[in-house]
């Protein structure tokens, strides 16, 4: 018996299908590529804020062990960092706590693209963080104190650069477009991360009480 032969013939797209479903999708990722964006930088923003809420455990977890002490209020000599965070010396206060911090890359912010983790913390430099040490903060008898958070700032437009830094509560304080654009997070002496926008910000350095806030800045 000869096998029956199909009288239908293959099925082929013509060359306007294949163009109309080209169409669809290029419009569809005009349409999803906008929500993705967003959705990433979302996420890069919890990142920065679980990297800060890991060293603001850290530095609880290292007072516990040196009598409600943080690393800016114990000497150098008695295994804390504070002749050099005094200096500007960020990496300084980080590598003391090396042991509560564990990991290095947490230091620098997801959306912080000119700065590279350092590989140990023996080789950890300030040009391995992104977060700037808040100087007030001894102990943890005022929570509201600015404990670290994104270095990124800019007073009256003009950007603040690395070292020993000053902002008064009536500073026209704000943040740089950079990393979380026109926003960042803030780590408080409590433990607590607060994301902010200009206006938050301002608010922050009200509640600590203090007229000038002193930082070091990476």
């Amino acid at each position: 018996m000869q096998p029956r032969l199909s009288s239908q013939r293959n099925a082929a797209m013509t060359l306007f299908e294949v163009g109309v479903v080209i169409a669809i999708v290029m419009v569809l990722a005009v349409l999803l590529l906008p929500a993705l964006s967003k959705a990433t930088r979302r996420s890069s923003k919890l990142g920065c804020t679980n990297c800060l809420k890991q060293i603001g455990l850290a530095y609880r977890i290292w007072e516990g062990d040196n009598s409600d002490l943080s690393p800016m209020a114990v000497p150098t000599k008695s295994g804390g960092a504070m002749e050099m965070a005094a200096t500007g010396n960020v990496a300084q206060v980080f590598q003391v706590m090396s042991n509560e911090l564990s990991l290095t890359k947490i230091l620098v912010c997801p959306e912080d693209t000119a700065r590279i983790g350092a590989t140990n913390f023996a080789e950890l430099s300030n040009s391995n963080i992104s977060y700037f040490v808040g100087l007030d903060v001894t102990n943890d008898v005022n929570p509201q104190l600015m404990l670290s958070g994104d270095s990124n700032f800019q007073v009256g437009g003009v950007p603040l650069r690395p070292g020993l830094r000053s902002i008064g509560t009536n500073d026209p304080v704000a943040w740089m477009a950079t990393r979380h654009i026109n926003s960042g997070n803030i780590g408080l002496a409590d433990g607590s991360v607060q994301a902010t926008m200009a206006s938050s910000l301002r608010q922050l350095l009200q509640l600590t009480g203090l007229e000038t806030n002193h930082l070091a800045l990476p």
